[in-house]
């Protein structure tokens, strides 16, 4: 009997002693520093030059110093440098002039957000309609802003486009399936623009790239719904001219919420063919 509480005081300390080197360990850990990832020359490159906009050293339009200066300034290789301009460019931030040098861009959200365009495009079908629920949203509101702002000019450019496409209706050529994309494209486009606010006409233009519009506009077409979506674009511009953005907004985001829908019910639908030009 005597035996048992010293058999279990061993076990106590042998569990304690357990427990103090887990702790010991768990404090060196925390001692030892933790490495700093080391920057690639590339990244080097692409942090200075976007230190120097940001501080007002370089602005739009503004050139880059001569590439063996600037990569001198910068500490990294000239491969390097034409490494991450290109990067850069791609990005919409620099322009390179044949014979002139690199430039700074406008710096333009339409030039910065058009990569997103990319993103977009190389999505799946799993991905289409989480996309097409964030552009509702932002055509929504932008669609409430344009029917404050939009002037009698762009309502007139809107109902030419809706005008152009309405005896196509019925066609099923693959001419007028192109007129269908491109007049969609450009009716979106016109308010957008007439919300007074490029960024957010910018993000919508990324989201809704043709490739898109064009796998949308086919399945459309081959379900028999040209007459609906025809009706529900006359109806956005009946609110845009009567500048209530409280219907505009309904209305875009009804039309736009029944697109999101068509997207999920019809998730093979096929990509707009290759044959037809790109949008200028």
């Amino acid at each position: 009997m005597m035996g048992e509480p010293r058999a279990e005081t061993g076990r106590e300390q042998e569990r304690d002693a357990r427990r103090d080197l887990r702790r010991a360990a768990a404090n060196d850990l925390a001692r030892e520093p933790v490495p700093i990832p080391t920057p690639s020359q590339t990244d080097v490159v692409v942090e200075g030059i976007k230190s120097m906009i940001t501080s007002g050293k370089l602005g739009p339009g503004s050139r880059l110093p001569i590439e063996k200066e600037l990569a001198v300034e910068l500490g990294v290789s000239r491969g390097s440098l034409r490494e991450a301009v290109r990067a850069l460019a791609i990005m919409g931030v620099l322009e390179t002039r044949q014979g002139d040098g690199t430039y700074v861009t406008s710096l333009q959200a339409s030039l910065l957000l058009a990569p997103m365009s990319f993103l977009v495009d190389l999505h799946g079908e799993a991905d289409a309609s989480h996309l097409q629920s964030v552009r509702r949203v932002l055509e929504t509101e932008s669609a409430g802003r344009a029917a404050l702002l939009i002037d009698d000019d762009a309502l007139a450019e809107a109902s030419d486009i809706l005008t152009g496409v309405a005896p196509l209706i019925m066609a099923s050529t693959e001419h007028d399936f192109e007129a269908f994309i491109q007049s969609d494209i450009a009716f979106h486009r016109v308010i957008a623009r007439s919300s007074g606010n490029p960024a957010l006409e910018a993000l919508i233009e990324a989201l809704a790239t043709r490739t898109v519009r064009g796998r949308l506009w086919r399945a459309i077409t081959e379900e028999g719904s040209l007459p609906t979506t025809h009706r529900e674009h006359l109806g956005i511009l009946q609110s845009l001219r009567q500048h209530d953005p409280e219907a505009a907004r309904l209305r875009m985001g009804t039309h736009l919420l029944a697109v999101q829908d068509f997207m999920r019910d019809h998730p093979t639908t096929e990509a707009v063919p290759s044959t037809l030009e790109p949008l200028q």
